[in-house]
């Protein structure tokens, strides 16, 4: 408790870190107002409460309860999400999106505002089939003009939704999108342990919390879970580093995240599970037995595809934030390599294959406990939905990444200060002890 309470001061002490914790706060808490101010023309006295179970309860689960109340920030940033899924597919495929990647800065520059402008064509396409399907008739006034105006303040509240993740990303602390789903995945939680406690016996209810303590710690271990690949260092100069004799060869190592996809293949891979019902939700769908069974949460064929897309999107994912050639290519450049695997070509196929021997496994258990609450609920041992969405799933997956990347950022503004941080008796806790730092992979989580 003490060491918190220090921790507490040393981030106050930090005029900069406190001042983007603060800026941060401030741009949730807008963001959290925003999702109780009801689309104008809606009596929220009329909305059917009672709509809102299966998918449609994972959808109020991440935008904060927005999505059942017809707030203004109803669609929340998914619409924002699906055009990055979209653009990130494209670029497997199309040689100038291709290109923008490899270009840096600018690159980047361009494929966000391309980002953006699909943003906004998918938040049109979706704002009408929202309030035609989840918002009743009588809770609305008649005629085109209100429908017009609804779907222009959606599609608007939307940007400006993804405008505050990128404010938090530029100026605040950790991933805004990322930040923006968290806060309203943990604003549902008081309710959800009420409403589990009111269903369970006391004695149940321990285990269950518990059991989740487990969870959770597996959780966590899994993401931070790292492969390190030795690395023979180039011989040293005299004076290149303390205490090592001249030409002695210093030993380091490449960090392979067992998880280094981080929560993006979650949340791309719940908004792929929306599809099903934004189609069944249409005339032609209407009746379609197969996309009825991908809306049931608790159903057999959900749950699969579920699992499979995120196995997918973790390899994916993976790809894009390690690339095996370009860190050969580091290691042989500086005339760095690793024992016993020749340089260049062999080094790159050995990183491949420690990557993708280390993720699947990585997929594997995140998959299992994104659909671990959906087999709770079928065995009938979580009572309640609310809670239940926490008991694993991609609930706890997204906070439990969320959380622990914000921190990574908290500790590394405080190392740069000197504070204790990551500190432990004068040295890093996990940093090499062989005089080296270890060689970058690129990885961000």
């Amino acid at each position: 408790m003490k060491g918190f309470i220090q921790k507490i001061k040393d981030i106050w002490n930090h005029d900069e870190l406190r001042h983007k914790i603060g800026y941060t706060l401030l741009l949730l808490l807008i963001y959290r107002v925003g999702s109780f101010i009801v689309l104008p023309g809606v009596d929220s006295a009329k909305l059917d409460a009672g709509a809102q179970g299966g998918l449609l309860g994972f959808l109020g689960l991440f935008t904060g309860g927005a999505f059942s109340r017809v707030s203004i920030f109803a669609l929340g940033v998914m619409p924002y999400i699906s055009a990055s899924i979209i653009i990130q597919l494209l670029g497997l495929a199309v040689p100038s999106i291709q290109k923008m990647q490899k270009e840096g800065e600018s690159g980047r520059k361009k494929l966000n505002q391309w980002t953006r402008t699909l943003t906004i064509a998918i938040g049109l396409v979706q704002a009408p089939g929202y309030v035609a399907q989840y918002v009743p008739s009588n809770a609305h006034p008649a005629g085109s003009l209100w429908l017009v105006s609804a779907v222009i303040i959606l599609t608007c509240s939307t940007l400006f939704v993804m405008w505050l993740g990128e404010r938090i990303t530029d100026k605040g602390i950790g991933n805004g999108t990322s930040l923006i789903i968290m806060t309203g995945i943990i604003s549902d939680i008081p309710r959800g342990l009420f409403a589990e406690f009111a269903a369970q016996t006391p004695f149940f209810f321990l285990i269950e919390m518990a059991t989740l303590v487990v969870i959770i710690g597996a959780t966590i271990g899994i993401i931070q879970a790292v492969r390190r690949i030795p690395v023979q260092m180039a011989r040293l100069s005299a004076g290149s580093a303390a205490g090592m004799p001249q030409g002695e060869a210093a030993r380091s190592f490449i960090p392979l995240r067992v998880n280094s996809a981080g929560v993006m293949p979650i949340i791309f891979a719940q908004a792929i599970m929306f599809i099903p019902l934004y189609l069944q939700n249409t005339e032609s769908f209407r009746d379609n037995a197969v996309l009825a069974s991908l809306t049931r949460i608790d159903g057999v064929g959900y749950n699969v595809l579920l699992f499979v897309t995120i196995i997918l999107f973790t390899f994916f994912y993976t790809a894009i934030v390690t690339n095996p050639t370009q860190i050969a290519d580091d290691l042989k450049r500086n005339g760095n390599f690793v024992p016993g695997v020749k340089p260049g070509k062999d080094t790159a196929e050995f990183i491949d294959r420690v990557l993708s021997n280390i993720t699947l496994p990585g997929g594997i258990f995140v998959g299992l406990i994104a659909i671990l609450p959906s087999i709770l609920m079928m065995l009938g041992l979580a009572k309640a939905q609310q809670f239940a969405q926490f008991f694993g799933g991609t609930s706890l997956l997204i906070t439990v990444g969320v959380m622990l990347d914000l921190l990574q950022q908290i500790e590394s503004h405080l190392l740069s200060r000197h504070y204790d941080g990551l500190m432990k008796s004068g040295r890093v806790r996990g940093r090499n002890t062989g005089g080296a730092a270890a060689v970058s992979t690129g990885y961000t989580v």
